[in-house]
């Protein structure tokens, strides 16, 4: 997105929640951006307000939204940010990555330009692929751009006739694909269609919901400050007090669950992160949380065993989750 439609000196405003809104203005920096970042408070959002006023000084080519951000669980709702990018004549980018198969996503409905993902979290494929939807505003701006794209494998000019000649079916060369990837994608989008991406938004949403619950019942908070802005595919959460997050984590993985330290660099050692996107089931967070317990039962925190997991199994019976 960054390499393919910024020249050197086009403003960008950056709206951030965490750590991959930094991200992307290290990237739109490497691209000649003249970068604008908006920071949210930790555990909050951007406010509408705060991004109208920022957009009326004037001349911002492009905005980026991060719709989850993995490090901090916050979801943004892009499609108010996409209408303003609209009245300010600003192309709009959603880094889709951690949302993408598991959130809300209506590119066209929503008039977002860009929206990007990867393979690897909830589309469930292994790493490896970046996945791409432009508009037709964003690729009329690429076509008028002045310089060349700077970055050779990244240019839509060379991957563009490719993509022609695989719709006519017929051959043609730029680079080898990773076609065992292309495989598993192929596979992985035969399983989100079958389930349905409706089914699929609202199955998220379920267990995230119930998770949550299971987190609370143990009295431990999560980092976004309200549950309408937490994300249905991860969730980040505060070590209790007098718990060592390393020791925690450790015992944790003892029992063949595999949790997500901390990323946000000001905060890293005081949280960990949980995901649940893809095709997580029902039985699979209970085991997480069954660890969990286990693990902070073992270091001595006061709870009730097996509170998480009623808490749990109240909210997927509310939500008809067999």
């Amino acid at each position: 997105a960054a390499a393919n439609l910024i020249e050197r000196g086009d403003r960008v405003l950056v709206i951030s929640t965490g750590y991959f809104g930094q991200r992307f203005k290290d990237i739109l920096d490497r691209y000649g951006a003249n970068t604008t970042i908006l920071e949210a408070p930790l555990g909050e959002v951007v406010t509408l307000e705060a991004i109208e006023k920022e957009l009326k000084t004037g001349n911002f080519k492009a905005l980026t939204i991060t719709h989850v951000d993995t490090s901090t669980g916050i979801l943004v709702d892009p499609e108010p940010i996409a209408k303003l990018a609209q009245k300010y004549n600003t192309l709009s980018i959603l880094d889709g990555v951690c949302s993408v198969a598991g959130e809300e996503v209506n590119q066209e409905k929503w008039g977002l330009d860009i929206v990007l993902t990867a393979s690897q979290k909830a589309i469930g494929v292994p790493p490896g692929l970046a996945l791409l939807i432009a508009s037709e505003k964003a690729m009329e701006v690429w076509k008028n751009r002045k310089t060349p794209v700077g970055n050779y494998y990244a240019d839509w000019t060379n991957w563009l006739p490719i993509m022609k000649a695989y719709e006519e079916r017929r051959p043609s060369y730029f680079g080898t694909p990773p076609v065992n990837l292309i495989v598993a994608l192929e596979t992985s989008l035969k399983i989100i269609c079958k389930e349905g991406i409706l089914a699929r938004v609202k199955r998220h949403q379920e267990l995230a919901r119930a998770f949550r619950a299971g987190i609370s019942s143990l009295n431990l908070e999560i980092l976004p400050k309200t549950s309408q802005i937490a994300a249905n595919t991860l969730t980040a959460i505060y070590y209790p007090k007098g718990i060592d997050g390393s020791a925690l984590l450790s015992k944790i993985a003892s029992k063949d669950i595999i949790v997500a330290g901390g990323l946000l660099s000001k905060i890293k050692t005081t949280y960990f992160r949980i995901g649940h996107m893809g095709s997580v089931s029902s039985n699979d967070l209970f085991a997480v949380l069954g660890a969990l317990e286990h693990a902070l039962l073992e270091l001595g925190y006061n709870m009730d065993p097996g509170i998480s997991l009623q808490a749990f199994q109240k909210e997927l019976l509310k939500a008809g989750i067999k």
